[in-house]
């Protein structure tokens, strides 16, 4: 038999939040990726904070969301997200060369 409880504030949960993630991890990353494979827009929401945030390149958030990072790029040129142009950091610069290099090559026709 189910239980009934009383709704409680938004405010209260997002409060309660890191409490219970710092007590029962396991149970709310459970949650939180059920949550983010089942609701793509909040996946997305969340991968493009990341970015504009500078917690993620363009790469990862590409990974994140399942795309090429070519293909994200342009999708944040046409939506206005800004772009972090130039990488951070050597092996970011790689990754980039790379992903430039795979695209290309996957693009040419035979």
């Amino acid at each position: 038999m189910a239980v009934s409880l009383p709704a409680l504030h938004d405010e209260w949960l997002i409060e309660a939040l890191p409490r219970l993630y710092r007590d029962h991890p396991d149970v709310v990353q459970a949650h939180l990726r059920n949550l983010l494979t089942e609701q793509p827009e909040v996946r997305w929401s969340l991968v493009v904070w990341l970015f504009q945030e500078g917690r993620i390149n363009l790469g990862k958030a590409a990974e994140l969301l399942g795309m090429h990072e070519i293909e994200l790029r342009e999708r944040f040129i046409k939506l206005g997200v800004p772009l972090r142009l130039g990488a951070s950091g050597l092996a970011e610069g790689r990754a980039e060369v790379a992903a430039v290099r795979a695209w290309y090559s996957s693009s040419e026709e035979p």
